[in-house]
């Protein structure tokens, strides 16, 4: 039988598991299995700046296609609490990534020894498992169940600790040998999906909520093919958005209280029956549970048993993947159209597109400075359907889902749950790291672009190039704007007048001298005139060079994107569109 340390048999693990990419910073304590990651080959490594930033991008490397896991790798103590924001984010998504620490020698763990801390009891609440392994002869099955886990029923993240004695010690293991354990996930009974469509067709304006779980199941295809079979259309939530493309006739826009359209909460609102298909119900897109289910039935399928009546009690649920319940939908809808016993839906679907057409909002604006609107106009203009977006939360977030358009699944990548600031720049990297054929854009307001702003050094060193739209009101928007319902505009004031450009005013931070100085490219904008020509710059400039390149927008300071907090009860401050001109790059030209 072969011998090898255990850090190696793992590194020949993750290899034989599919692992062809790993983002980290090495220590003290995770050198041995360093060492086994440079002598087994087959992995490509990447250094980040911050171990969060490193757990950022590995989600990220995850969200970009079907299959990834991605892998982040720190040494022990920090940084394993450092990555418990990433493992958070991906536990609330359902995004398997695989989270490798150092430890403190086993005989001293207990001894508040340096960097010795129970990090597997700390990440247990945002993982699908966390262990110390102290056995060195545990590590292959440690290592094998971890992917197991990360794969079956409701997807997620896992954490292994490795004490750097047990990494040294060597084992016998012969990798030539090694299997990975099958993937479980539950599925739909045929009776179940029978049920589930005769609810369906007792109704008379039915809708489908596309979730997450479809685009993890990478099952959007068969989404699409049971919309057009029964004519129902789709309400992609904020994670689901991609699977229907926006410009599909059945795509009825999103619905919430900040990512939606306005036409997408008025369809949902005239609906009476709504199938859910790999949601989980989030409360900014539902809001009030009494409005938001008042007079519809309802179908949850979800591939988490605990999911169904987490939030609501539906009126019929399904435990399954999403995939397997779609091809049975598809299946037997094929059945009862080929029977004639599908109801003609054209008249509610067209009512749907109707709203499309004429509840729009306004994007088009001359002011200077600029309205944020007007950036998203201006980027539906520069990146085509192959854009995939990278963001995470603030008021450029919201507004971006409002106002941008996406196409395919994963072409909006989103951290829906956590929402930590900071996020966007590591998982573009990320992103951009997985796929490097695809454009990748990502957006950020000027406070989460500054807390991980340090990464985007990784992007010059390794050459990984991408465009940053950077949407800069020297404020926390958002937090402001949550603020008005206490009456108060405290510690969210981001201005100050910088010493070094006076230039600025009273924007503070100089973006571009930052970013130069990380060895990326910028360049600033103040006119909306100048936003698309900045970005078919930029385009250029992150060929040329193969770095992250960052435009900034300089924004007016306060503008209040439309929210609220009922789907019935939407504010919206800005003026609406009212001629088509007020919505140029909308999906459907608005009709008056």
């Amino acid at each position: 039988m072969p011998r090898m340390t255990a850090a190696r048999a793992a590194v020949e693990i993750l290899k034989r598991e599919g692992v062809t990419n790993a983002f980290g910073v090495p220590g003290a304590a995770i050198n041995p299995f360093y060492k086994a990651l440079q002598q087994g080959g087959g992995i490509d490594h990447t250094l980040a700046r911050h171990v969060e930033g490193a757990s950022h991008m590995a989600e990220g490397y995850t969200r970009a296609n079907p299959g990834n896991i991605g892998v982040c790798i720190g040494t022990s103590g920090p940084a394993g609490t450092d990555m418990i924001t990433g493992l958070y984010s991906a536990i609330g998504d359902s995004i398997p990534i695989l989270c490798i620490t150092g430890q403190a020698p086993t005989a001293v763990i207990h001894k508040e020894d340096f960097q010795a801390v129970d990090i597997a009891s700390i990440a247990k609440p945002v993982t699908k498992a966390a262990t110390t392994v102290l056995e060195a002869a545990q590590v292959p099955g440690v290592f094998q169940q971890a992917f197991h886990l990360m794969r079956s029923g409701r997807p997620g993240p896992v954490l292994i600790d490795l004490p750097i004695d047990v990494q040294l010690t060597e084992i016998e293991f012969d990798p030539e040998t090694y299997t990975p354990l099958p993937v479980y996930k539950p599925f739909a009974s045929r009776p179940q999906i029978e049920k589930a469509l005769s609810l369906l067709l007792a109704s008379e304006r039915p809708l489908i909520v596309a979730g997450g779980g479809i685009i993890n199941a990478d099952a959007s295809d068969l989404l699409v093919e049971f919309a057009e079979l029964t004519g129902t259309p789709v309400i992609p939530t904020l994670m689901g958005w991609g699977a229907i493309a926006d410009d599909h006739e059945l795509n009825a826009g999103m619905v919430g209280l900040q990512t939606s359209h306005r036409y997408g909460n008025a369809t949902f609102l005239e609906s009476d029956f709504v199938i859910g298909i790999g949601n989980r119900w989030a409360n900014r897109h539902t809001g009030g549970l009494d409005v938001y289910t008042k007079d519809r039935t309802f179908v949850h399928v979800d591939i988490e048993p605990t999911q169904i009546g987490k939030i609501f009690a539906p009126d019929y649920g399904i435990v399954s993947d999403a995939r397997a319940a779609l091809e049975l939908f598809v299946e037997v809808a094929k059945e009862l159209k080929a029977e004639g016993r599908l109801p003609d839906r054209s008249e509610w679907a067209a009512s749907a597109q109707e709203r499309k057409a004429t509840l729009q909002r306004r994007t088009h604006f001359d002011n200077v400075p600029m309205k944020p609107q007007r950036v998203y106009e201006e980027m539906n203009k520069a990146f085509g359907p192959e854009t995939r977006y990278v963001t995470t939360i603030g008021l450029s977030q919201i507004a971006g889902a409002q106002m941008l358009h996406v196409y395919k699944p994963r072409h909006w990548i989103n951290c829906g749950q956590a929402g930590p600031l900071g996020w966007t720049i590591p998982a573009a990297l990320g992103v951009a790291t997985a796929d490097p054929e695809t454009p990748v854009v990502a957006l950020s307001g000027d406070y989460d672009f500054q807390f991980m702003l340090e990464e985007l050094a990784v992007g010059a060193q390794h050459r990984i190039p991408y465009v940053h739209v950077l949407v800069n009101n020297a404020y926390l928007g958002l937090i402001r704007q949550a603020q008005r319902n206490l009456d108060i505009n405290f510690q969210v004031n981001l201005e100050f007048e910088n010493i070094n450009s006076p230039e600025l005013g009273v924007y503070g931070v100089d973006h571009v001298k930052v970013v130069e100085g990380l060895g990326c490219k910028a360049i600033r904008v103040t006119e909306p005139d100048q936003l698309l020509p900045a970005f078919e710059e930029a385009k250029k400039l992150a060929a040329e060079y193969r770095v992250p390149v960052v435009v900034e927008a300089i924004l007016e300071r306060v503008t209040n994107i439309s929210m609220g907090v009922q789907i019935d009860g939407v504010n919206e401050w800005e003026d609406l569109a009212t001629e088509p001109g007020h919505a140029p790059t909308s999906i459907k030209p608005l009709k008056v």
